[in-house]
């Protein structure tokens, strides 16, 4: 080979490396997704929020990772995930539940947070304000506590013989305690006694038997560990024909009697993301609030516990099982 040639060839090879680097795709952005009890009972969850990221844009392992962790209903897994996500260094971390915001929280102050559903998040110290989130976080409140009144006052209309309702709930969760007081504090007005239930998931079997005789319905607060037992309470409380009140859809599809609460907050997460993926900073997007609600009843369980759902709530219910 001519010396002039061989220096050609060997300059040309000098760029490949170069060449090679510039031809490989950038890191995907990393979504770090922590979810507070089992992928099955947040598989709808899931399913809308992934559905809600592709119409947008992010595929996962397409054009973004979604790393999922699974806390079992168990709180003192939330640390460690969080300190998993911060060594993968994700891009952002998506979660719901006001214990594990707070211990994320508490892992980080750069990385962005979206919740996708808190109950309170101004009176729980989560954010400053819903306009102005400030910090990392932001996302997406239920208003559980606001609408403990409410969810009452629908039991009582289903239900019109109850009288005396009990509490199911942690008192462990600082969201908890406020939905609790918010309901003690309709139940007066609304002609009805509240009573205390639980304290801890353990506790479960003992304290919805120790209501026979004692309560006319179970007012059930929801949290990862209440969750995580959501078929088991329906059990024990049909069993002491207790007819129930839940927050979410799962329950009353686990064999609760009621939920009114909200479908779309993990669809909607995935708007924040987007736009923090996209260099949006979440302390400029203000905390959004429930624009739909659902009603969703469970004949059989109705059934039975003797129960006839009035006509004019079968008609306002977004779906009967």
């Amino acid at each position: 080979m001519r010396r002039r040639e061989l220096i050609k060839l060997l300059g040309g090879a000098a760029g490949w490396p170069l060449a090679a680097q510039a031809q490989q795709p950038s890191k995907l952005p990393i979504i770090g997704f922590l979810g507070a009890t089992t992928p099955s009972i947040w598989s709808a969850f899931v399913a809308a929020f992934q559905q809600r990221l592709r119409e947008l844009g992010w595929i996962d392992d397409s054009t973004v990772t979604i790393e999922y962790r699974w806390a079992q209903g168990r709180d003192e897994l939330y640390a460690a995930f969080a300190a998993e996500f911060i060594r993968l260094k994700v891009d952002v971390i998506v979660t719901a539940g006001t214990d594990a915001i707070i211990t994320v929280m508490q892992a980080t102050s750069e990385i962005p947070i979206v919740f996708a559903a808190v109950g309170d998040p101004v009176g729980t110290g989560l954010v400053a304000s819903l306009a102005h989130p400030g910090g990392n976080v932001t996302g997406l409140s239920n208003e559980q506590a606001d609408l403990a009144g409410y969810r009452l006052e629908l039991l009582h209309e289903v239900v019109p013989s109850v009288h005396r309702v009990a509490l199911l709930g942690n008192i462990g969760s600082p969201l908890i305690l406020l939905e609790m007081k918010a309901a003690e504090e309709a139940a007066p007005k609304l002609g009805l006694e509240v009573r205390l239930g639980v304290k801890k998931t353990e506790d479960v079997d003992s304290a919805i038997e120790s209501l026979r005789d004692r309560a006319d319905a179970l007012y059930v607060c929801t949290d990862p560990l209440i969750s995580t037992n959501r078929v088991r309470i329906n059990i024990l409380a049909i069993g002491e024909k207790l007819p129930t009140m839940n927050s979410f859809r799962e329950y009353v599809q686990a064999g609760g009697l009621i939920s009114y609460g909200f479908p779309d907050l993990f669809r909607r997460a995935g708007d924040f993301v987007n736009k923090i993926l996209r260099g949006v900073k979440p302390a400029d997007l203000p905390v959004e609030q429930p624009v739909k609600f659902d009603l969703m009843i469970n004949v059989m369980t109705a059934k039975v516990l003797g129960l006839t759902i009035p006509e004019k709530i079968l008609v306002r219910a977004s779906e009967v099982f």
